[in-house]
């Protein structure tokens, strides 16, 4: 083979030079297959090590809550004779039926009974070993059986929070050998706190309860969500099928993503002085805590929902619009069913972000001590991380155990929801 740079001067052309064989026989060579082999083997090593540490600290902080906070959701009653007989309660059956039964059972005199019940059974200092509201269990016998108004019965009360807890082997010494000596008497029985799921905040600890929390959570979330939701997803279809290209979209882009990254006690701010300040909503109250959360969550949404809007094939629009839809069909007839799995899933994680949510509540007031659950979305309430807040604030032994309980409720409200926007995912994901 041959070529002509000048003319009539034939040129070969230069072979390439044979390459030799690689030995892979050679020391040289061995050592370079060893450190490969051993900086893999390290990689993998620092991974799995990663991974058992993580593991390590979630079982450490799922094992302390369990440990602390168990107790708190058993409750120690102790064993109350009362003779209604000779306590002097002047009451008939009419005046037990009806909304005025509390007030007759106070009026007559269920509590100072109570009190002389607990002394005469367990001496003078008989009732410093129940809780403050212990005359309400025997009010609540009464509502509900008043033919033993006429006999001696056996009531099961709350026991005071220094009894409960060494109940549970945590209190004192004394404590203890008081309830060493109730156990003797079989005057004491631990057993499951319902009211702890049932009742609203307290300043007895045997009192207290996370169901106004729990209930002003979910009028807050909801607020959250009937407001993030339709404006983040209508936003998200709008920038990524509608929007035009240019700076003004960019910037709006630029300021959402922003918006996602600004720390959530900036929004409380936001909430305190445009909600509260601005159109004097009413403080404390879940609509006011919903916008706030609701401004907070969506920049979210709308970064997922662009996201999962993005993932759906350009040829399922072009099919659509090959066959005669409009645009319009196209987006919410093919586009969104396809991407609204990914949105939901996004939405879901946003809302249990915002339902751990402190700092903007706490701006916005929503750290008042409430002892009824909210009726409707202006009552005053609190949600279940500011009462997890303030019951760590407080010094009874009782309130510790509350509060680890309290977070275990809200761990697997979390994880619930998170479950179930992985269940979301894995049943209207398309693969394509």
């Amino acid at each position: 083979m041959s070529d002509t740079l000048v003319p009539g001067i034939p040129v070969t052309a230069a072979q390439p030079p044979e390459r030799a064989p690689t030995d892979w026989r050679t020391a040289a060579m061995q050592r370079r297959i060893r450190r490969r082999y051993g900086a893999e083997r390290r990689f993998r090593f620092l991974g799995l090590s990663a991974v058992v540490i993580s593991a390590g600290f979630l079982a450490v902080l799922l094992v302390t809550m369990l440990f602390n906070g168990a107790s708190g959701f058993l409750q120690t009653q102790i064993a109350l004779p009362v003779d209604f007989a000779r306590a002097g309660l002047t009451l008939d059956a009419a005046q037990l039926k009806g909304p005025g039964a509390d007030l007759a059972l106070a009026g007559a005199g269920i509590e100072r009974a109570t009190t002389a019940a607990a002394v005469a059974a367990y001496g003078k200092d008989g009732a410093q070993l129940l809780s403050d509201g212990a005359w309400l269990s025997v009010r609540a016998a009464v509502k509900h059986d008043p033919a033993i108004l006429a006999t001696r019965a056996t009531i099961w009360v709350p026991a005071a929070g220094m009894i409960d807890v060494a109940a549970k082997r945590q209190g004192a010494p004394a404590a203890e050998a008081i309830v060493a000596r109730l156990e003797a008497k079989q005057a004491l029985s631990t057993g499951f706190n319902v009211p702890f799921l049932t009742a609203s905040d307290s300043n007895d600890p045997t009192r207290s309860g996370i169901w106004g929390a729990f209930k002003g959570s979910l009028f807050t979330m909801f607020v959250t969500l009937i407001l993030a939701f339709p404006i983040g997803v209508l936003s998200a279809l709008y920038l990524e099928e509608y929007a035009p290209r240019n700076r003004w979209t960019d910037l709006i882009e630029v300021s959402i993503n922003n918006l996602a990254a600004v720390p959530s006690i900036i929004f409380g701010l936001l909430g305190l002085a445009v909600f509260l300040g601005t159109f004097g909503l009413p403080r404390s109250a879940p609509i006011v805590g919903g916008l706030t959360l609701a401004l907070m969550t969506m920049p979210v949404i709308v970064i997922a929902g662009r996201n999962a809007i993005k993932a759906v094939p350009p040829s399922i629009r072009d099919a659509a619009l090959g066959v005669g839809a409009s645009p319009i069909q196209v987006v919410f007839h093919h586009v969104l069913p396809l991407a609204l799995p990914g949105i939901l899933t996004g939405t879901i994680i946003g809302m249990a972000r915002a339902l751990g949510e402190t700092a903007p509540l706490l701006m916005i007031g929503m750290r008042a001590f409430i002892a009824s659950p909210p009726g409707k979305l202006s009552d005053p309430a609190t949600v279940l991380p500011v009462q997890i807040f303030l019951w760590s604030d407080q010094i009874d032994r009782g309130f510790v155990e509350k509060t680890s309980a309290a977070i275990i409720v809200l761990l697997v409200f979390l994880l619930a929801m998170n479950g179930f926007a992985i269940y979301l995912r894995n049943k209207f994901e398309t693969r394509w």
